[in-house]
């Protein structure tokens, strides 16, 4: 059945039958004007993100589940990025009217499974009908202490809390495959350096998991998470910061999977680290005297952001990521 068939009131009930739970500090959910909370005595932390079919993704190489499941993950991500904790979305919808109602389903069940994984609670948002498929979330959270980009300092080291351009590389062989490919059915690939190798990279673009960042928050200085790429993040942690940042090439983690498959697509594994973006790890500054079960791949100075290669050449970095209106 198309959606244009089953229409907005339909689809606001399958909604309300699948997401209305008694969750803690939601008065009323899905079903009035207006979702009712009962906020904490904390800081309160609101985000919203934006997947626009034809900019974001291809519907040529990401399922209906995968897409839900990835719209929570980039906004729960940014709630981390702030030391914070998740706590309720709402959902906007807009797709064509011949968008089906088993991939509606399937976007749902994407979602479903992704606020089961952070532990959050789906309270309400709107449907509406539009040329192309586009989804938002606004997800809010609550934090005591608040993780700014602004606060990195002079001498603290830059830290990352796992691999990087994973996420990338998996796009890339996407791209090259062309083809949706059901990992959430354990779908193997068989492709280049062979399925245990691109599996992980692929799994990494298309169900991305947001990095928790209770470990580090306490003595964290500065956060961003990384969703455009490593260069272009760190700039805007740097700027805000009013700081510079020496970056050794050497020490950016880079998975073997990516190493081997980007070896065979005749990519740079450094550039994919980088530049690629939708990483969504966690960038971050500590003070160099604290021990901090990162990678530190860097230190914050007084400077420009330059990078130091492996034989000791520094140069200044060439911001590479994504951007969005970028000429």
């Amino acid at each position: 059945m198309r959606l244009s068939e089953a229409g907005e009131l339909r689809l606001v009930d399958l909604l309300k039958r699948r997401f209305v739970k008694n969750a803690r500090g939601v008065v009323l959910g899905i079903g009035d004007d207006s979702a009712v909370i009962r906020p904490r005595l904390k800081n309160m932390l609101l985000t919203t993100d934006m997947m626009v079919e034809g900019v974001h993704f291809d519907l040529g190489w990401i399922t209906p589940f995968q897409l839900g499941y990835k719209l929570v993950s980039v906004n729960v991500s940014d709630i981390y990025a702030m030391g914070g904790h998740p706590e309720f979305m709402l959902l906007d919808f807009a797709a064509p009217g011949y968008f089906k109602q088993e991939q509606f389903d399937s976007l749902l069940k994407g979602i479903e499974t992704a606020l089961k994984t952070y532990k959050l609670s789906l309270i309400g948002g709107d449907i509406s009908a539009a040329e192309r498929l586009i989804l938002s979330a606004t997800v809010t959270g609550h934090t005591a202490k608040i993780l700014r980009r602004s606060g990195a300092n002079i001498g603290d080291f830059i830290y990352v809390t796992g691999n990087l351009g994973d996420s990338a590389c998996g796009l890339e062989v996407l791209k090259r495959i062309g083809r949706t490919v059901m990992i959430e059915k354990n779908e193997k690939i068989d492709f280049g350096p062979g399925r245990k190798t691109v599996g992980p990279l692929v799994r990494r673009h298309l169900m991305p998991v947001a990095r928790d960042p209770q470990r580090f928050s306490r003595r964290a200085t500065a956060m961003i998470d990384i969703s455009d790429g490593l260069f272009i993040d760190l700039s805007r942690l740097c700027k805000e910061s009013g700081v510079g940042a020496n970056i050794y090439a050497g020490k950016i983690p880079i998975s073997e999977e990516l190493r081997r498959t980007s070896e065979y697509l005749s990519l740079s594994p450094l550039d994919l680290a980088v530049g690629g973006g939708e990483d969504y790890e966690l960038l971050f500054t500590a003070p160099s005297d604290i021990k901090i079960d990162a990678f530190c791949i860097g230190e914050i100075t007084g400077g420009q952001l330059r990078v130091i290669d492996q034989k000791g050449k520094n140069k200044k970095i060439n911001i590479k990521g994504y951007r969005h209106f970028a000429l």
